[in-house]
């Protein structure tokens, strides 16, 4: 009984994401399958899409008529081109990419239709240990931030914001490393703090 939940939970979401998407005349079948062939860019590999890496390996897309192909697209703005050019048929990001596609005058934009996390999956990380943290610590402090105008970047202003620390003028943040590139350049960077 739970796993054919569980099965619901994930595949569903993914199998309305697939009708909107043949709506569109985006899709085409898999070549003597049956399966109607959908290509998903995700922005980064991330614990919180656990659940579609167990439906992918578990069979589920194809059990409801789905050929999946997983793409990593490593950041919301290349996520955004695959699917304004068509490489892509689905993408998981941020709204920030389509709100910027959308403001920029596209014709043909994007249009989010799902959440698929409730928390934002950022993490600041110390270089030493700190058991007695508190938001103030950052003030004066270097902090490998995100990309400007991405969402772990505007997550963490938001967060400073709520805590009294301004992010312009109370802490440097260097917002010049790609996204997913942030915890490898930490390690050889001199930075006190990072967002992950």
């Amino acid at each position: 009984m739970k796993q054919n939940a569980i099965k619901k939970r994930i595949a569903l979401p993914l199998a309305a994401a697939v009708l909107i998407s043949s709506l569109t005349a985006c899709q085409s079948k898999a070549s003597g399958t049956g399966l109607t062939k959908v290509t998903l860019n995700e922005v980064a590999h991330s614990i919180f899409y656990a659940p579609q890496y167990a439906a992918i390996e578990l069979g589920y897309f194809q059990e409801e008529g789905i050929d999946l192909t997983l793409v990593n697209g490593a950041g919301a703005d290349k996520v955004m081109t695959a699917l304004v050019s068509g490489d892509a048929d689905i993408g998981f990001m941020g709204s920030e990419a389509s709100i910027y596609t959308y403001a920029g005058g596209a014709q043909d934009y994007a249009v989010n239709f799902a959440q698929l996390t409730q928390r934002a999956g950022n993490f600041l990380v110390a270089r030493e240990p700190d058991t007695d943290f508190h938001w103030d610590k950052l003030k004066g402090k270097n902090v490998l931030g995100g990309r400007a105008g991405g969402m772990p970047q505007m997550v963490f202003e938001y967060i400073l914001k709520k805590n009294g620390i301004d992010p312009k003028t109370d802490l440097d943040i260097d917002q010049s490393i790609s996204f997913g590139l942030t915890a490898a350049a930490f390690t050889s960077d001199d930075s006190d703090y990072t967002v992950v």
